[in-house]
């Protein structure tokens, strides 16, 4: 389906775009600790709400 040399590219792009997301976060941590400091608290609320649409939809498929 694809050939060598696109699973090598793939590869190469994946790896190049990990490496500029961990420089470009290392250098603006300081900027995301002082402007983002409540998201832990609505990314835990979001994977909660999600759990309990879940735990619903078991409970009403029974």
């Amino acid at each position: 389906m694809f050939t060598q040399g696109q699973w090598i590219f793939a590869a190469f792009f994946v790896v190049a775009f990990i490496i500029t997301m961990i420089y470009v976060y290392r250098k603006d941590i300081s900027l995301h600790r002082l402007h983002y400091k409540g998201a832990f608290k609505v990314l835990i609320g979001f994977i909660v709400f999600i759990a309990l649409l879940f735990v619903i939809k078991i409970f009403l498929k029974k």
